[in-house]
């Protein structure tokens, strides 16, 4: 089986987006709360969402980046005879840090609100 027909070519970019989907859903699951309830969450309740949704959107940050950086080693290293032709390897890899890039972004935006 070729390397690019392989199902785990994408398995750790589907893992930092799943990260990082989870840790904003996580993030604002706790003013969901609060529009359910119609109640002011506690301290200790708000922290909580976003303490643990700014840690799952830094860990996917962190694997996505992780990701570019295994797929740009691994696609260097690949027989040229491997890679269809027109296939560009250096787009997945722009896009992983772009990704990750927004992913801080929105973590330091729910620490650090305008």
């Amino acid at each position: 089986m070729s390397y690019t027909a392989d199902p785990r070519v994408l398995a750790w970019q589907r893992n930092a987006i799943a990260l990082m989907g989870f840790g904003f859903v996580v993030e604002r699951f706790g003013l969901f709360l609060q529009m359910v309830t119609h109640e002011p969450l506690g301290g200790a309740q708000r922290g909580f969402s976003l303490g643990l949704g700014v840690l799952l959107l830094v860990l996917g940050a962190a694997v996505a980046l992780i990701s570019a950086r295994q797929f740009r080693q691994v696609a260097k290293n690949l027989d040229p005879s491997v890679v269809p032709p027109g296939y560009w390897t250096q787009v997945g890899v722009a896009l992983n840090t772009v990704i990750a890039v927004i992913a801080l972004a929105l973590a330091l935006h729910f620490v650090w609100p305008v």
